[in-house]
C-alpha cells in the first residue's frame, strides 16, 4: 500500500469511525483543532489502524502526531517496519 492508498483508507476510518466529512480530512488538517479528535478518539483511531499495523503497532509513536499527514507518515513507517520483520524471520 503506498502513501496515497494509506491516505485514502485513513479517510475512510475517520468517516465511518468519526462522522467526519470527508471534504474536512486533507493531510494538513489538524486532528484536534481541524477535525475534533481528542484524546479519547485518538485512542480508538489507533485501534481502528491496529489492523493496517499488526503486531508493529507502537502506541507510543502516535504522541507526535498532529495531523492527518502524520498519521499516515507514522503508519506508514510501522506498516514498513512489520514488513521487514516478516522478511527478515
Amino acid at each position: 500500500m503506498d502513501k496515497e492508498q494509506l491516505f485514502q483508507r485513513i479517510t475512510s476510518i475517520l468517516h465511518e469511525t468519526f462522522d467526519i466529512d470527508p471534504s474536512r480530512i486533507h493531510l494538513d488538517a489538524k486532528l484536534g483543532e481541524d477535525l475534533d479528535i481528542d484524546s479519547i478518539d485518538a485512542v480508538d483511531l489507533i485501534v481502528q489502524l491496529k489492523p493496517l499495523i499488526g503486531s508493529s503497532l507502537r502506541p507510543e509513536a502516535f504522541k507526535s502526531v498532529r495531523t492527518v499527514a502524520d498519521v499516515v507518515e507514522v503508519v506508514y513507517a510501522m506498516m514498513a517496519a512489520g514488513v521487514e520483520t516478516a522478511t527478515s524471520a
